[in-house]
């Protein structure tokens, strides 16, 4: 995988950089740590300006993240409540999980945007809560942007290092791109053997025989 993004990036330069970060925000597989790292390391043999690659990055992530926001605010809570008890048991998820989410995102919902976007996988999924829940558009771009800017200077900045101090830094993209799918797709598969449904509360036992006998 690493190849291609190299490529791109090679070619398509700050724009290769943007369309990756998008891709991997519409796609969370596509691993963000080695489209930036990628790009850190070519800015750091001057094909690209390290502040307009950090740029690019953010533009493109941000650019998916208000894809997965309008998608989630336009498919609307009853309409998410209907996949989510239809696919739960693939989804790892129940509607009671996710309203339990959305009583700590009405609380917290900034702080939890601004951390998620940090965080493997979350950076794009957490889009989807914010417009659901209905998370205004401006507090959910804000920190959106705070959040998506630091990881992807993060991310740049390493790379600008590495860049400037091996000759053969693509040797170590292969495992970092290998390591960070298995992770997410060892994290998947123990959800999904770990995962039970919430057990249905009981109605209750009402008989004619409690009645008091006249």
């Amino acid at each position: 995988m690493e190849d291609w993004i190299i490529r791109l990036v090679e070619w398509g330069h700050y724009w290769g950089v943007a369309l990756l970060m998008l891709l991997e925000t519409i796609f969370p597989p596509i691993p963000s740590e080695v489209i930036m790292t990628v790009a850190g390391v070519s800015s750091a043999r001057g094909t690209m300006n390290l502040a307009g690659t950090i740029a690019a990055g953010t533009a493109g992530a941000m650019l998916g993240n208000w894809i997965w926001y309008w998608v989630a605010l336009k498919f609307g809570e009853k309409r998410m409540q209907i996949f989510i008890d239809r696919y739960s048991r693939w989804l790892t998820l129940d509607w009671d999980e996710v309203e339990r989410g959305q009583r700590l995102f009405r609380t917290h919902g900034s702080i939890i945007v601004l951390i998620a976007r940090m965080l493997p996988t979350l950076r794009s999924l957490i889009s989807i809560p914010a417009g659901l829940f209905g998370m205004t558009f401006r507090r959910f771009m804000i920190f959106s942007t705070i959040g998506t800017a630091g990881w992807t200077a993060a991310l740049a900045c390493a790379g600008y290092f590495l860049g400037s101090q091996f000759d053969d830094v693509e040797k170590w993209l292969g495992p970092i791109s290998t390591l960070v799918i298995a992770g997410i797709v060892l994290t998947y598969v123990w959800r999904l053997v770990r995962w039970k449904p919430n057990p249905v509360p009981k109605p209750l036992d009402v008989r004619s025989d409690t009645h008091p006998k006249a």
